[in-house]
């Protein structure tokens, strides 16, 4: 594994969001605060229209041999008309993950009491801090048979097949155990398990290896009751885990208690100690080049680049500490913004976190 950091823009807004993020790694380049090298590849869209597909050898060659991917995002409307799925910009961050095994995804969802853009009560979110353990490797996103085909009447018809093994269950189970015990030592799964046997089995192997944490407190809820409650009462969960789909769209709805999901950085992880860093929100090419994106999530994503995978963990404080300081300040994009007042463009957030970064490590 070399010592290098591969930079995947991406598309839409990824490479806006992407710039902002690289400058904080050359800032601590600069100054010798990391040794890492710096290195750039294509996926999605991008790799599409230059080198024909969404994840070419080049860029799946750089990434196995790095110690940490950052990526931008991938897919927009220019390609949705693509029928074939291994030829859509989203196939190659799928492909990514899968090809360097990337089975546990960490997102974490702290409110920041600065942001009043969220619709819920202040005070319901007040203190809420929720890290989302999400299974990446298995799941309906991968499992076959998979299509869509012409029945025997005609009619379109579209299958896909949610399948996890035992050993995938329990791999995730003690990343989201062992955070657990690190964390308040509660621990939420979340399943289908009254309905679907795959989520069945999931909840089996979570309550046996609950034998092996008994300091820490496991409950279980169902998909549906999972999303209403983390609306409702937020601040009761500390950690969930659960598997591919679920946590897909338990942490997007997540972004609704910051009050923009251009505040939710994500890792993923393999066994390996690799990790890819990216923010939990799409490409958005609506918003796209009109330099409105918020950069956040990315540049927190970073920071947890350097906790996890760079093992600095105060710069990674510090970094956090200098973008709730900007949000003290009143400093927001459009997203985030509820008063109209101290609107900025992507790259000037971004240029304000460098600068107050710069303040507090003292370079």
């Amino acid at each position: 594994m070399k010592n290098e950091i591969l930079i995947l823009p991406g598309d839409g807004i990824g490479p806006e969001v992407i710039n902002e993020a690289v400058k904080v790694i050359k800032l601590l380049q600069k100054n010798k605060l990391i040794n890492s090298v710096i290195r750039y590849a294509k996926i999605g869209g991008s790799a599409i229209e230059t080198l024909g597909l969404p994840l070419p050898n080049e860029t799946l060659n750089a990434a196995k041999s790095a110690r940490a991917i950052i990526l931008g995002a991938v897919g927009g409307n220019k390609w949705d008309k693509i029928k074939e799925f291994n030829k859509r910009p989203e196939y190659g961050l799928l492909k990514l993950r899968k090809s360097l095994n990337f089975f546990a995804n960490l997102r974490n969802t702290i409110f920041y009491s600065q942001i009043l853009s969220s619709p819920i009560k202040s005070e319901i979110l007040s203190n809420v801090n929720i890290m989302i353990v999400r299974e990446l490797s298995q799941g309906i996103y991968f499992g076959k048979p998979r299509g869509i085909y012409y029945n025997e009447y005609g009619l379109r018809y579209g299958y896909n097949t949610s399948c996890y093994d035992e050993k995938a269950i329990r791999r995730i189970g003690i990343i989201a155990f062992e955070l657990a015990k690190k964390r308040k030592k509660k621990l939420c799964s979340v399943d289908k398990a009254n309905v679907i046997e795959v989520t069945m089995l999931w909840r089996e192997i979570i309550t046996e290896l609950s034998n092996e944490y008994p300091d820490v407190k496991l409950s279980h809820l169902y998909i549906d009751n999972a999303a209403l409650q983390l609306i409702l009462t937020p601040k009761q969960f500390d950690v969930i885990v659960t598997g591919n789909m679920f946590g897909d769209i338990l942490s997007d709805e997540a972004a609704n208690l910051t009050g923009s999901i251009g505040m939710l950085p994500s890792a993923s992880i393999n066994s390996k100690g690799q990790c890819l860093f990216e923010p939990c929100h799409g490409s958005a090419p609506d918003i796209a080049n009109k330099g409105i994106a918020n950069p956040i999530a990315t540049i927190l994503s970073v920071s947890m680049m350097l906790h996890y995978s760079l093992q600095k963990p105060l710069l990674s404080k510090y970094l956090n500490l200098a973008i709730n300081n900007v949000l003290n300040k009143g400093i927001r994009t459009a997203d985030i913004n509820s008063t109209g007042k101290n609107l900025v463009s992507t790259k000037i957030m971004g240029d304000v976190i460098i600068e107050e970064f710069k303040k507090i490590i003292k370079i």
